[in-house]
């Protein structure tokens, strides 16, 4: 449970009306202790966090709201100890006693840790390069090939996790700049303000992190080579993918789900169905929120022409001005206006405009049907013999999974040493079973698990072909 013993208000101090003072105190005290600003080698005593809680105090607006912890405070030092003592009471912060000094330090706890990072990324202040997991993955599956260190896997497995939450991350990010610049944009005061903003998050924010997204780290682009890469981890000799998976479980127990399963064949299949949800489903929806973004842009651009070719032809305020004045005068300047408006304009055509063109002769088109006569038996038969052997040397998907369906029976796992040949078809099918197992056959609900074995020599078709045991893990028409 998480709500117990320190914790069991562990989210009080983020309630009421100084919320967001506390929460710029908790930012404030990360960015002390882990960022670039922090000196590693000495923890905060209770002065140097007052000191860091007085700064962000000065900073955090203080919001309307009940006051449930009594009345006001008469400094932002007072206010800044009172904070400190909640953040200590709730589990936010710790007190540890240094046994030389008798001094009191005040680290962060696990949990307050990990929430503070949390406020600290949604404020946006820290530089994160969100456009790198999918080579990441990449390389952490290329070095996982190469040395067969399952530190490497578990590392693309997390990288390919955060290439979803990434894409999220910044469609979520446009949505709500969408919704900030429709509300903005109402208010005619605020256009210049909206447009302002609006480029500068689309020069410095959001155009270098898509470019990237779209080109060097783009998902389709690194996809084909993730895939090729997981095929050849598949392909690695027995011996190997044992001791991976031993070791896989030995470091990491709790992604065994199965006893009977591989965990080393569960985090390949994550990392395929994360790449393929990313290049089918998030980066299509990134697109499209891509667009949306962009017609909000087109619509604030032909805004601010409208309103700057606008702002010398105030007819509203003539129309007012008018209104105000007595009939006389209203006539009088509507006269003027009428007379400066009559003036005839008189304009000549230029006579070297007037060209006459050319008259086109129109094309002669023959549209009689020429009538073709029977082709001659020798070609009849040519064409039957042709269409013959495009049939029998010819096979398609159905055909091959209806041929090992036949041979596997009522069982899920057969080697293809045991796959029987009884017709010129079945020798064809033989010789192509092993495309069963790509990724076509895999969205048609056809799932075929392959594991090499030995080579197969001297047989009475082939002089030598590779061996594979085959196990059907799913199919939807059984």
């Amino acid at each position: 449970m998480f709500f117990t013993e320190d914790r069991h208000q562990f989210f009080k101090p983020l309630t009421g009306k100084y919320r967001e003072q506390v929460a710029e105190c908790l930012r404030l005290l990360h960015e002390r202790l882990y960022s670039a600003q922090a000196d590693y080698g000495e923890s905060l005593k209770r002065e140097q966090v007052l000191d860091v809680f007085s700064e962000a105090l000065e900073r955090a607006p203080l919001l309307e709201g009940g006051d449930e912890d009594g009345g006001r405070f008469r400094n932002n030092r007072e206010q800044a100890a009172w904070i400190l003592h909640t953040l200590v009471e709730h589990g936010w912060l710790k007190r540890d006693k240094d046994e030389a000094s008798f001094q009191s330090t005040y680290p962060f706890s696990r949990t307050g840790r990990l929430f503070t990072q949390t406020l600290a990324e949604v404020d946006g202040r820290g530089i994160r390069t969100r456009h790198r997991n999918t080579r990441n993955t990449l390389n952490a599956l290329a070095a996982f090939l190469d040395r067969g260190e399952v530190y490497d896997l578990l590392d693309a497995h997390e990288h390919s996790e955060r290439i979803i939450a990434d894409f999220t991350d910044i469609i979520a990010e446009l949505e709500e700049r969408k919704r900030e610049l429709v509300k903005e944009v109402e208010a005619q005061q605020l256009v210049q303000q909206a447009s302002d903003q609006f480029f500068e998050f689309m020069e410095k924010r959001f155009q270098p992190d898509v470019a990237i997204r779209m080109s060097a780290d783009s998902v389709e682009k690194h996809r084909d080579r993730i895939q090729n890469t997981i095929e050849r981890i598949r392909r690695k000799p027995t011996d190997w993918k044992r001791n991976a998976e031993l070791e896989l479980r030995r470091l990491a127990p709790d992604l065994v789900i199965n006893p009977e399963g591989s965990v080393l064949w569960q985090l390949l299949d994550s990392i395929e169905t994360r790449m393929r949800s990313a290049a089918e489903t998030m980066l299509p929806a990134l697109r499209r929120t891509l667009q949306g973004f962009t017609r909000r842009a087109d619509i604030i651009i032909r805004q601010l022409s409208y309103l700057h070719s606008q702002q010398h032809s105030d007819i509203v305020g003539l129309c007012r001005e008018l209104s105000e004045l007595d009939d006389a005068t209203t006539a009088k300047r509507l006269e003027a206006a009428g007379r400066a408006m009559a003036h005839l304009r008189l304009g000549l055509v230029d006579p070297a405009q007037n060209r006459l063109r050319e008259q086109r002769e129109k094309r002669q088109v023959q549209s009689r049907m020429t009538q073709l006569d029977a082709p001659d038996p020798a070609t009849l038969r040519d064409l039957a013999i042709q269409q013959l052997l495009e049939k029998a040397f010819s096979i398609h998907g159905e055909g091959l999974r209806d041929y090992l369906r036949q041979a596997l029976g009522a069982s899920r796992r057969i080697d293809n040493r045991d796959l029987p040949v009884n017709n010129a078809t079945d020798l064809l099918a033989l010789s192509h079973v092993i495309e069963l197992g790509s990724a076509d056959h895999r969205a048609s609900g056809f799932r075929l698990r392959i594991e090499p074995t030995d080579p197969i020599i001297g047989e009475r078709y082939f002089a030598r072909r590779d061996g594979f045991l085959l196990e059907l893990e799913h199919d939807d028409d059984t």
